[in-house]
């Protein structure tokens, strides 16, 4: 069965996921991780172009302080230029605080991420999960609006990738195991129905990812009265178009840590070779697609 938004009808976003618990245990993990860098360590490249790891510590506070400034204090915070995409705003936003917080020192920054990470704590806990998002999810759909526990697992999201960002570029394993990883790629997922959003096919055609790994597990979407909709594999029919890949192949691929052809080197792809292959540029950030 699907999962049923507040309407009754079926949700586009699957079952609710509360994230809110993971949040203290992914900041404490960054905060020693930042704490056991060296001072050259903070200037290595990262996988964001033209950011280095101070960099990225940087755009975590902008995080922290712009959902506390919006979501806490009902701060409007920066606008839009005139015809200015939302991909082409946050860049704008995002370099300008970067540029900002090279000013700091790496003390400062761990300092403040480490004050103002409770109190982000404290916003979430305030949040009804099935209340309106305070922002739209719009890589998971913009048919409809999306709930607030989507909204506080996309964040959830945000934050984990750039701790990942952050150890790549330091050579640091750590901080993906399965109780953190697992809910970054179960809301990665989110992302299937509205990626398949341009196939049509007849109903009852499924599309099945397998994620492999201790931090994966089975997702589908299945087509539904026109649309596609998260749904619950079932063991006993085949999917229409199957994808397995391994854990980090997905989170990687979901925010174009790797591309695509990459993550299709990586995977094995069977069954409706087209839902394959739009299967496989799920994207689940925002981000200019060429």
């Amino acid at each position: 069965m699907t999962a049923l938004g507040p309407s009754g009808s079926p949700s586009p976003f699957g079952p609710p996921l509360d994230t809110r618990a993971l949040f203290p245990r992914e900041r404490h993990a960054l905060l020693e991780l930042l704490r056991s860098l060296d001072p050259d360590d903070w200037s290595a490249p990262t996988v964001c172009p033209g950011w280095d790891v101070h960099d990225i510590a940087g755009h975590l506070l902008n995080d922290y302080l712009r959902r506390l400034s919006g979501g806490r204090d009902g701060h409007r915070g920066a606008v839009f230029e005139n015809d200015e995409t939302l991909p082409a705003y946050l860049t704008r936003v995002n370099g300008v605080f970067a540029q900002a917080t090279r000013q700091l020192s790496p003390r400062v920054l761990t300092d403040l991420l480490a004050h103002l990470g409770p109190q982000l704590d404290a916003l979430w806990a305030t949040v009804p999960l099935e209340a309106p998002a305070g922002v739209d999810v719009s890589w998971a759909g913009t048919d409809e609006p999306s709930p607030a526990w989507l909204d506080i697992a996309r964040e959830y999201t945000e934050f984990w990738v750039h701790q990942q960002q952050i150890r790549d570029a330091v050579a640091r394993p750590g901080a993906d195991g399965p109780e953190l990883l697992h809910p970054v790629i179960d809301t990665f997922m989110r992302a299937l129905p509205h990626t398949l959003r341009a196939e049509a096919r007849p109903d009852g055609t499924s599309v099945l990812f397998d994620v492999t790994g201790p931090a994966g597990g089975r997702w589908s979407a299945i087509r539904h009265a026109g649309r596609w909709l998260p749904s619950p594999p079932t063991p006993d029919a085949g999917p229409t178009a199957h994808v397995t890949t391994d854990q980090d192949t997905f989170w990687r691929l979901a925010t174009r840590g790797i591309t695509i052809e990459e993550a299709r080197r990586r995977s094995v792809l069977t069954g409706d070779e087209a839902l394959t292959r739009t299967a496989t540029t799920l994207l689940a950030v925002v981000a200019v697609v060429a």
